[in-house]
């Protein structure tokens, strides 16, 4: 009997909990009252519409709209003048190079041999503070190899439009470099033509009728000086002749620091052409106290005080032993030009300084030039027993001293003019 009334209570028990009516029903007048009306009816009869509110939409154009636009937030309209240019927007695309590429490699074999720059017209320019120096000159890029994509992003993009942009191996880069510490880009620019190029406007305000002439020039490390010497003070323009080593080679351009684009270089000049390049009335002064024929025209009171140089290698030394001429038949053809201390007026015209090489000097043309002008040859004093100056810290000292005179005779004009 037990069991019987056991079975009847577990049959009477729902398998489902069953949910109260007035539970549903007190749900759904809570969801109402959380709706907004979209018609009210007055007692009169008359329907009045409900506006949605602000940011709000009605049901139905929601229901239409599909699940993702919803989701979807407005985006926020910029006018095409005020929309940033980022380097993703511009739509530049960069190659990356694949085991076994010999873009990187072919290409400079070219740039390092100066026949093949010379033929191509193409040089390297590494490290990004000189290839962002370039492109603000003016100088065309062709090629960019870099390791990471941030080097590219500190570039004007506008410059970078046409340019092939390949992504190498840093270990690659540094293969090929000529930097202690590569930083990871290369460029290869079109030979630059200083006509083209547009130089920065403090430099353009601070020229000076001040040249620079390079004769003989050998050493890379001292063109490379020089050039950011004569940069320095305000030169206006550098000339190269034959028989200096390349302007444009890579260790002539680490050792300018960004000096080929701030002075105008012309390079692999003759000696009849180079007084083409020259203003009108130019006076050319030659910067070498070390021949034999500087110290024949030394007066008593110079040799005293050693200011003539011990050095025994000179060219016109050389060309008076080839042509096997006696000692006081070699004044016949030898260029008289007078010797000066180097602190002496000699900027009173525009000025053209020579600068020779250390192991072969000056040429005879260079003193035949600084004959025909009117100029003279510049000693700097040293100490007896001391060789020569280097021929960059000697270009270096001309020059601001050029500056220097050209300073001071700017100041007597403009006090001269206040008094009158």
């Amino acid at each position: 009997m037990a069991a019987r009334l056991r079975g009847l209570v577990w049959a009477s028990r729902p398998l489902l909990p069953v949910v109260q009516t007035w539970d549903v029903h007190a749900r759904r007048w809570v969801r109402a009252l959380r709706r907004s009306p979209v018609r009210v009816v007055s007692p009169s009869g008359q329907v009045v519409e409900r506006k949605p509110g602000p940011g709000k939409q009605p049901r139905r154009a929601a229901a239409e709209t599909g699940p993702h636009e919803l989701r979807r937030k407005p985006s926020l309209q910029v006018p095409p003048s005020q929309k940033p240019c980022t380097w993703e927007d511009s739509g530049l695309r960069y190659d990356k190079a694949l085991p076994g590429d010999r873009r990187l490699s072919s290409v400079m074999t070219i740039v390092k041999s100066r026949p093949f720059r010379e033929k191509h017209g193409k040089i390297l320019l590494e490290g990004r503070r000189l290839i962002a120096d370039a492109l603000k000159a003016g100088a065309v890029p062709k090629v960019f190899f870099f390791s990471r994509l941030e080097y590219l992003k500190e570039l004007p993009i506008d410059k970078l439009k046409g340019v092939s942009l390949i992504k190498v191996k840093f270990e690659d880069i540094k293969d090929w470099s000529d930097l202690v510490t590569p930083q990871g880009i290369m460029g290869i620019f079109a030979k630059p033509d200083h006509v083209k190029m547009t130089y920065p406007e403090t430099q353009l305000r601070h020229l000076l009728p001040l040249l620079l002439i390079c004769d003989n020039l050998r050493d890379p490390g001292n063109l490379g000086t020089i050039l950011r010497s004569a940069a320095g003070a305000g030169c206006s323009k550098v000339l190269l002749t034959k028989g200096c080593v390349d302007a444009w080679e890579p260790k002539v351009l680490r050792a300018a620091m960004g000096a080929h684009f701030q002075v105008p270089i012309i390079n692999n000049l003759d000696w009849e052409t180079l007084p083409n390049y020259l203003p009108t009335d130019t006076r050319v002064y030659v910067a070498d106290n070390c021949g034999l024929y500087a110290q024949a025209h030394m007066s008593n009171k110079a040799s005293d005080y050693g200011w003539v140089c011990d050095q025994q290698l000179s060219k016109l030394h050389k060309y008076e032993e080839e042509e096997d001429l006696e000692p006081g038949a070699s004044k016949a053809w030898l260029p008289e030009v007078e010797v000066q201390s180097y602190d002496l007026d000699w900027t009173e015209a525009p000025a053209a300084v020579v600068i020779g090489g250390e192991t072969h000097g000056v040429s005879l043309e260079s003193l035949q030039l600084a004959e025909s002008t009117g100029g003279k040859r510049l000693l700097i004093p040293v100490v007896p027993g001391v060789d020569s100056l280097n021929s960059a810290m000697a270009a270096s000292i001309l020059l601001f001293e050029g500056k220097r005179q050209l300073r001071v005779r700017a100041e007597h004009v403009s006090r001269d003019r206040s008094y009158h």
